[in-house]
């Protein structure tokens, strides 16, 4: 298998990293069309087996999340608990020009392959750690040795005080955004660092705590309290500075509409509502006055959408004011917009004869092809190839094989 061709193709990353914010930052790369080898230790990424797995699938080579995240990648096995896996790193990390890791600090450098090993060997090294604290390279954390989940993050991070109904407990995103934020943050850092090589010819030490990316994502709490000693708290579907802004009531299902802060919005949606007077009333002219009267705003507004179905909401505000069905997945695979974005990707999954739907990467350019999406690998499946690459002789590998330092698939 090789990675789709893209604006990264020529770009080789090793992949240290496991579950979720690793492999999400470099799934970004490989999407993008970076030769991305996944190491993993004999047992597999722990998502592996985390399903969910689709029916008729005896081999369970793996489930939905792991091929979801790891798609376009090349898989091999490396035991770094072995006296002889850091030196497969090591060789492997001579001619990659990204290493993506996710360990807590400290466990790399007790390999023997931290970053400063590393570079030594390969100067041009750009060596990427996604940890829940940050690393203390870039600033020691007094709780930087703590196990950290998206759970974890979103907590720590200020995403669970604002979501949920308001005045009600905390409630957790739905999307694992404690990781996938800090993997886009990673994915971004990291080629920065790329295109600043080209001018100095070296790589550099990226880092990213997941902490500090949902801080960053959560930015309205921070100024808000700065700016007035607001400390927000669970804001349910409406906005605390614009109005109307949020998720209101149809017939059958909910719709999300957002006519604020441009006026002009506001204007158009009380002549859809049949209320153009409302419009043109001085108490309702701006942003601001919307929100000082939000509640009457936002129960007027769910007043006339919940007498109507989606599709008549549809048919009345589609295109005039930002606004859209809130979905569910059986509603997303029929969607034309998603049809014609190419955004579901079929894709082969070992062991089953029908092909399986991912999400597939939202970026595109001008005149270039659909988005290629190939699946998973198998754990180990480019284990040879991969060390052939290296430099590695067949007598070399199968000495390593036998010590159980790499493996092959299963």
């Amino acid at each position: 298998m090789t990675a789709p061709e893209g604006p990264l193709t020529g770009l080789t990353v090793l992949d240290l990293s496991r579950m979720l914010a690793g492999p999400y930052c470099t799934m970004v790369l490989a999407d993008l069309g970076a030769t991305v080898l996944k190491v993993e230790p004999p047992f597999g990424d722990m998502i592996r087996d985390q399903g969910p797995y689709a029916d008729g699938d005896e081999l369970r080579a793996y489930g939905g999340y792991f091929q979801s995240v790891n798609r376009n990648k090349q898989g091999l096995v490396v035991d770094i608990t072995r006296p002889e896996g850091p030196e497969v790193i090591r060789r492997l990390a001579t001619t990659a020009d990204i290493l993506v890791e996710n360990f807590r600090p400290g466990v790399m450098e007790r390999k023997g392959i931290g970053y400063e090993r590393l570079a030594e060997a390969n100067p041009r090294l750009i060596y990427t750690a996604i940890r829940g604290f940050g690393d203390p390279r870039t600033g020691a954390s007094p709780v930087q040795d703590w196990p950290s989940f998206d759970i974890v993050a979103q907590a720590m991070g200020g995403l669970l005080g604002i979501t949920g109904p308001a005045g009600g407990p905390a409630v957790k995103t739905g999307p694992g955004f404690g990781d996938i934020l800090p993997a886009l943050f990673a994915a971004t850092g990291t080629l920065a660092a790329v295109h600043e090589r080209e001018r100095t010819g070296r790589g550099r030490f990226v880092d990213v705590g997941m902490y500090d990316a949902v801080v960053a994502a959560c930015e309205r709490i921070v100024y808000q309290y700065s700016y007035n000693g607001v400390v927000a708290g669970p804001e349910g579907n409406a906005h605390p500075l614009l109005c109307p802004f949020g998720v209101f009531p149809a017939r059958d299902g909910h719709i999300a509409l957002a006519a604020a802060p441009a006026d002009h919005h506001w204007v158009l949606l009380c002549e859809a509502m049949g209320l153009p007077e409302l419009g043109r009333d001085p108490r309702y002219a701006g942003n601001l006055d919307r929100v000082a009267r939000q509640a009457e705003v936002q129960g007027i507004v769910g007043e006339w959408t919940s007498r109507h179905t989606r599709a008549e909401l549809t048919e009345a505000l589609g295109g005039k004011v930002p606004f859209g069905p809130v979905n569910t997945a059986d509603t997303l695979f029929d969607d034309p917009h998603l049809k014609a974005r190419a955004m579901l990707q079929q894709v082969q999954h070992p062991g089953l004869e029908r092909p399986v739907t991912i999400a597939a990467t939202p970026i595109r350019y001008a005149n270039g092809a659909e988005p290629a999406v190939h699946r998973a690998p198998l754990l180990g499946e480019h284990t040879d190839a991969v060390l052939r690459g290296a430099g590695y002789n067949d007598q070399e590998i199968e000495a390593l094989r036998a010590a159980g330092v790499v493996a092959g698939p299963a």
